[in-house]
């Protein structure tokens, strides 16, 4: 397998690189939908089911598609709530760190660099991030503040959706919820003027160590009439282990600038 596109491939997944799974743990698929529950009610229960934990290490094979190639690869990663992400392809070939306050990867096949803000995340997604929006999209819970809105709710393909009232002409948001763990079924943001959407997918979910983690995930990253879709495995999941995150940009690498 190639490693060329690896850093491409890590950059359109970097904010879902942490979402868990372990193959011996059974998928949820049951769930009863309740058409009488209100919007507010959704969004407690939602937020009353976040994930609590203190770290989760193991291996994660992504898989991605520009329209033009595809290209597979597995890779080990870290996590440290609230702190850190870490991720490295096989021989540390390519490596990243995500902090609250930085972004950084270096790519050992190009000899280069990225170290600077969520602004690089941001600019290829687009849609701004920071550390708690990419922490949320990993573990499955909504990545903009769903108290601070109100929303129409109807049922859609047996999960619960979530419409704003008030829409922006801008900028559109649209949530999933699924009904048994009241976890995200799927997001969308879209910029409709700029011809970019980018849609997450939680294709189902898994308990492990009586945590409710997503199982399977495919990401939907379009601009103009450019397609990114990236299809992710996790697995050997482990909770609360002892981690660490050896990270140092090599000497000699050329750093990529935003222009």
């Amino acid at each position: 397998m190639s490693f060329l596109k690896i850093p491409k491939l890590m950059a359109y997944s970097l904010f879902a690189l942490l979402v868990f799974s372990c193959k011996s743990n059974k998928v949820l698929t049951d769930g009863t939908l309740d058409t009488n529950l209100s919007a507010k009610t959704i969004i407690k229960n939602h937020y009353n089911n976040q994930l609590n934990f203190k770290t989760l290490s193991g291996k994660v094979k992504i898989d991605y598609s520009d329209g033009e190639s595809s290209q597979g690869v597995s890779v080990s990663l870290r996590m440290e709530k609230d702190k850190a992400i870490w991720f490295s392809a096989p021989l540390g070939v390519v490596k990243a760190y995500i902090t609250p306050e930085r972004v950084s990867f270096y790519n050992k096949l190009d000899n280069e660099f990225f170290d600077g803000d969520f602004l690089y995340l941001s600019n290829l997604l687009g849609v701004e991030l920071n550390f708690e929006k990419v922490q949320n999209m990993l573990l499955g819970e909504a990545i903009f503040d769903l108290k601070d809105g109100k929303y129409d709710t109807s049922i859609s393909e047996n999960n619960y959706q979530l419409k704003p009232r008030k829409s922006l002409e801008l900028f559109k948001t649209l949530f999933e919820i699924e009904p048994k763990n009241f976890k995200m079924a799927a997001q969308q943001v879209a910029q409709p003027l700029e011809k970019r959407i980018l849609e997450i997918q939680y294709k189902n979910y898994q308990k492990i160590d009586k945590r409710v983690l997503p199982n399977e995930i495919g990401i939907f990253a379009i601009n103009g009439d450019h397609t990114n879709t990236i299809s992710i495995e996790y697995r050997n999941m482990e909770f609360n282990r002892a981690v660490n995150f050896p990270y140092r940009i090599p000497n000699g690498f050329k750093e990529i600038v935003l222009k």
